[in-house]
């Protein structure tokens, strides 16, 4: 289902119930409503969806959940990324035998690997396991950025097929954009450089935004990538404050408080998360009454 993997993918966040449990039901009604709502592809156990902070058992439930209420409907594309290269590679080979399109997988964190360990790492990954491999760049989570020549190399391997960029340099997103064959995926990782991904030859966006408003999120990708700039360009005037407002807090704090004040999930996360702040909540509340309406910030 990858072969024209683009637009706008949701980066999945993962629900608790009140005892801090894995609420599944509200997970498969959450990606039910996401694919009738119109988007593109789902990424289940991403660090939006805190795979840190989840057992083995439940990483896998929650893939499976996602692929089961999905239904074939839209690809989806599970996180599996870590700084142990053989247990992420392993990882890879079970997401591979349970029905996966893909993987995305996050540089090594705390590690702070060499360009070359960086490109060991992920080719180690691609050996074990035959699926589409997304490489996901985010220096400010990770201590460590992946470099336009590394993204070249990572390029060659059959395998590994595109990248997330969230470097938020937007020079080097436009060298790997140019550089690479038009056949590489390059994802904005950041929702609010999506329009500029976008116009300089990238294939959508994976996004925090979407979890919370996941139809107007994909219209507005569908916009970049049909070229109707102005109305782009208005998407992204609306949904910017928004965009914004999700990372008031660490992510995924805001967009968790956000869908639990729009009633789809129960506010609870892991530690070492906590709950919003009562300050950001306030304005949290005040972008989704501006957006969506007072009946979704209560």
């Amino acid at each position: 289902m990858l072969e024209k993997l683009k637009g706008c993918g949701t980066a999945l966040i993962t629900p608790f119930k009140p005892d801090g449990s894995l609420d599944e039901s509200a997970l498969a009604a959450l990606v039910d409503w996401q694919v009738r709502e119109g988007i593109h592809f789902l990424v289940p156990c991403g660090t939006t969806g805190e795979s840190v902070n989840l057992e083995h058992d439940e990483y896998i439930s929650v893939v499976r959940i996602t692929l089961e209420a999905a239904a074939r409907r839209v690809p989806v594309v599970a996180g599996a990324g870590g700084n142990n290269t053989r247990k992420v590679a392993r990882l890879a080979e079970e997401l591979e035998g349970i029905g996966v399109d893909g993987i995305l997988s996050v540089s090594p964190y705390y590690n702070k690997p060499t360009q070359e360990g960086i490109y060991q790492h992920f080719r180690a990954i691609a050996r074990a396991a035959s699926l589409p491999i997304v490489v996901y760049n985010v220096p400010g989570r990770t201590g460590s950025n992946i470099l336009p020549e590394t993204v070249l190399r990572l390029a060659e391997i059959p395998n590994i097929i595109g990248i997330k960029e969230a470097s938020g340099d937007i020079s080097q997103i436009g060298e790997v954009c140019t550089r690479l064959p038009e056949s590489f995926r390059v994802f904005s990782g950041d929702d609010a450089l999506t329009l500029p991904v976008i116009a300089l030859g990238g294939q959508g966006v994976i996004s925090v935004a979407s979890n919370e408003v996941p139809g107007m999120m994909a219209k507005f990708t569908e916009a970049c990538l049909d070229g109707r700039w102005p109305e782009a360009r208005a998407w992204n005037r609306k949904l910017y404050p928004l965009m914004r407002a999700n990372f008031i807090e660490p992510s995924p704090i805001p967009v968790k408080a956000a869908l639990a004040m729009m009633g789809k999930i129960s506010e609870v996360y892991r530690l070492p998360l906590v709950q919003i702040s009562e300050g950001a909540r306030k304005k949290l509340a005040a972008v989704l009454e501006e957006l969506l309406g007072p009946e979704y910030s209560h």
